[in-house]
């Protein structure tokens, strides 16, 4: 017989390759107030989970720790408060970023607001992949930028977890998206929307695109910087990087006349409640890259550390 009390997750005592991750089993939490309580169906995992399991410094500090930000299941119980759900609701949402971590296990808690409902439409697998991706680029292109229909907007990295979303989301606000991807992958952007795609490999995107009412950049460090000359006067670049929030990106900003921000995605009820409508309406998809077993997570994060992904990994609990 199962042990009610506990649950199977996916650990690790030390910083270090994927081979540190490891099955245990933790007590099953339990919902404060405001709080729900998610049997896990599905997870996605990030980039921001290798490097937590990796890299000294970060925000979860030294292990032990459980992983995982993205979920998709069905509600378990609720905390005292909550009236958004009820036991058997099928939901997705991001836990708080950062220090929220924990998805990566067959239960996790969290605060009922960060979830919606999940569309009928759309499988376990597929709510699991989208929140904290489709959530970054929808706090970067539409509540930090104001993307706006008939824009121009320059996608870096469009083929990836977040460019990818970032690409499907500027298409549904009207916007003329550029995206840059290597060569073998252009077909694949121009299938979620791009109007144009290029190459950053061999083309000057600075003398390619200069008049930008927006870019996102996921690369960083002096790569933001260039990047600033594609935009027109009075445009906006939305970095992903923490790093970037230095001074040398605002300096040249103001000297050209631009902006340039740096955002750390959140948890968030309505920006949630928009990806399940796009989701629901077909106009949101992310590409799935590879599932795994939850025992298998050292497997998905070898993959993802080798960067050569297109769209999302997702660990399935069985």
């Amino acid at each position: 017989m199962n042990d009610i009390t506990t649950m199977r997750a996916i650990s690790q005592d030390i910083l270090g390759g994927p081979e540190v991750l490891k099955e245990v089993r933790l007590p099953r939490p339990t919902p404060g107030p405001g709080e729900v309580l998610v049997r896990v169906h599905a997870a996605g995992v990030n980039p921001t989970d290798w490097k937590h399991r990796s890299i000294p410094g970060l925000f979860l500090g030294e292990p032990p720790f459980v992983l995982g930000w993205d979920v998709s299941g069905v509600i378990e119980t609720t905390g005292v408060g909550v009236t958004l759900f009820k036991p058997g609701d099928e939901v997705f949402g991001m836990l708080p970023y950062p220090y929220g971590a924990g998805s990566h296990a067959e239960y996790v808690t969290g605060p009922a607001r960060a979830f919606a409902p999940k569309p009928a439409a759309v499988d376990h697998v597929q709510a699991g992949a989208l929140p904290l991706a489709a959530l970054t680029a929808w706090q970067a292109l539409v509540d930090t930028a104001r993307l706006e229909a008939g824009q121009r907007v320059l996608i870096h990295a469009a083929a990836g977890g977040v460019g990818h979303l970032a690409v499907q989301i500027a298409k549904a606000r009207g916007a003329h998206v550029i995206g840059t991807a290597s060569t073998p992958k252009h077909d694949f952007v121009r299938a979620l929307g791009a109007d144009e795609v290029l190459d950053y490999r061999t083309t000057d995107l600075t003398e390619a695109v200069r008049d930008a009412d927006v870019v996102l950049d996921s690369q960083g460090s002096d790569h933001a910087i260039r990047s600033l000359r594609s935009l027109r006067p009075d445009g906006i670049l939305v970095s992903l990087r923490l790093d970037d929030g230095n001074p040398a990106l605002t300096r040249e900003a103001a000297r050209l006349g631009v902006r340039a921000e740096v955002m750390l995605v959140e948890d968030d009820h309505a920006g949630m409640a928009a990806i399940a409508r796009l989701a629901a309406d077909g106009r949101l998809r992310v590409e799935i890259a590879g599932t795994f077993e939850l025992a298998d997570a050292a497997k998905a994060h070898e993959l993802g550390g080798t960067g050569r992904t297109a769209g999302k990994l997702v660990l399935t609990v069985r």
